[in-house]
């Protein structure tokens, strides 16, 4: 027997007992077991792993280890949003994909994580050439380098892009917000151990290091992305047959946009996610400088963060299942998200670690319910045959909205932190604090904006739910009797 079919049977078994401990092994369902569910979501583990290698640890190893200057290592880690607003294009092309093997997702979520694979394979010796350490010119280091990041940000757009879309194919409507929950749990979890393993291997630094570290991501990488795509989709060559007829992009597009709110759910979703993110770089910084906190204490930040984000999307999860509105769900996060940045906000006049620790883990807590309801949405409102479209479109706004985000904050914060040290904002604004709670001031003015954005969302669901119960009422009443009045 399978170790997968072992583990989903033994689960099984065990029963109601184990849920408190397993918040997700609901999400099975007789047309996707447990098994076959987890290792789908592997896809999300490398993702995760990219995401925290290139963001997290590439970035300080370039910086102090390497000895690169900042603003290249502001470019080439900006270089991977690059492909962002290509998300939704490659959902559409893989929604129509023509093929006589009959897939329309494995092809694509196999060119992408061949594209991460290559592009982790090249990067640890682009970087090495990139640092000056070469008795050859620099500039073909900064070629493959750059090449490397652009691989590695296309690698992974695409395959969660089209990851995303294979699972919903697979779930039935039904368990989907409890599939996106374990799916965005399975990208934290990614991150996290991925952070960790990182930090410990990196502890004694060395080039030989470095290559063995990001190469053993790459061939990571393709292990587990195989494993999640075995024997995952069926061969249907009747759907994928070259006869058939092909909308170009711009016409699936205008349809999708021109269908209910679309246009609105977008912009409700970039709002959002630039408003959780633009805090990304500025948390540790905030603690350290502004409330003198350790760097024990700091760094334990990102776990709080985590926590919170996976307790909102657990909470999520079971409103959606017992017939909750994603979009209530969304403003719920947003509203958590205006109470956490007025808690980060007030930490600083009251000098309290307290407060901002609490803070930083509504932030996770709002980020998770609202991430789990736009996303949900953009499943639900999604058409048989346009999913992959509709999940690369929110995955294309949401990439891009949170790449402009952290880099606006973090002009943002200097700007406003030369302008208070020069006196040009007055005395009451010459705190050394005027530049992060400029920012934090932003986040809030943004969810404002965003819950004005999902309020006609939720309107509409609501009306149309009315609608819908009306008829179902109306089907039930007896027909009337020929020869008398309707």
């Amino acid at each position: 027997m399978k170790p997968a079919d072992l583990t989903a049977r033994l689960l099984t078994r065990l029963g109601p007992g184990l849920m408190p401990f397993l918040p997700f092994a609901d999400a099975a369902t007789p047309e996707l077991p447990l098994g076959r569910l987890l290792r789908l979501s592997l896809f999300q583990v490398t993702v995760g792993m990219a995401a925290v290698l290139l963001i997290g640890t590439l970035n300080r190893v370039m910086i102090v280890e390497l000895e690169v200057p900042a603003w290249i290592v502001a470019v080439m880690l900006s270089l991977p949003l690059v492909f962002a607003p290509l998300r939704a294009l490659v959902g559409f092309r893989s929604d129509r994909h023509r093929s006589v093997l009959g897939w329309r997702r494995v092809p694509y979520i196999w060119f992408g994580t061949l594209l991460q694979f290559g592009g982790l394979a090249i990067m640890p010796f682009s970087l090495l050439i990139l640092s000056g350490d070469t008795t050859g010119p620099v500039w073909p280091g900064h070629v493959a380098a750059a090449l490397s990041f652009v691989m590695v940000g296309a690698g992974l757009h695409t395959t969660q892009t089209v990851g995303l879309a294979l699972a919903t194919d697979l779930a039935p409507a039904h368990a989907r917000p409890r599939v996106v929950a374990l799916l965005c749990a399975m990208l934290l979890a990614g991150m996290m151990v991925s952070a960790i393993a990182f930090g410990l291997l990196l502890a004694n630094f060395s080039a030989l290091r470095l290559i063995q570290v990001i190469q053993g991501a790459a061939v990571v990488t393709i292990v587990l992305n195989g494993i999640a795509l075995w024997k995952q989709e069926a061969r249907r060559p009747g759907r994928t047959a070259t006869d058939l007829p092909r909308p170009s992009f711009s016409q699936s597009w205008a349809a999708y946009a021109g269908s209910g709110l679309a246009r609105r759910r977008l912009v409700a979703t970039g709002l959002g996610t630039a408003a959780f993110s633009m805090q990304d770089i500025l948390l540790e910084p905030y603690g350290g400088q502004i409330l003198h906190l350790p760097v024990a204490a700091t760094t334990a930040l990102t776990a709080m963060l985590a926590a919170g984000g996976g307790v909102g999307l657990l909470l999520a999860a079971r409103w959606l299942n017992r017939g909750g509105d994603p979009f209530r769900v969304a403003a719920a996060g947003s509203g958590v998200g205006i109470m956490a940045f007025s808690a980060v906000i007030f930490a600083a006049p009251l000098a309290s670690a307290q407060l901002f620790a609490t803070g930083v883990t509504l932030i996770g807590l709002g980020g998770g319910l609202f991430a789990h309801g736009t996303l949900t949405a953009s499943m639900a409102k999604a058409g048989p045959e346009d999913t992959g479209l509709a999940l690369g479109a929110w995955g294309a706004v949401q990439a891009s909205a949170a790449g402009i985000a952290i880099a606006a904050s973090g002009i943002l914060r200097d700007v406003g932190s030369s302008l208070s040290a020069s006196g040009a904002l007055g005395e009451a604004m010459s705190d050394p604090s005027v530049g992060y709670l400029i920012v934090y001031h932003i986040e809030i003015a943004l969810l404002f904006a965003t819950l004005l954005a999902i309020g006609p969302l939720v309107r509409d669901t609501g009306s149309r739910d009315t609608a819908t119960r009306g008829r179902e009422a109306r089907a039930l009443l007896p027909s009337p009797v020929p020869g008398q009045g309707a």
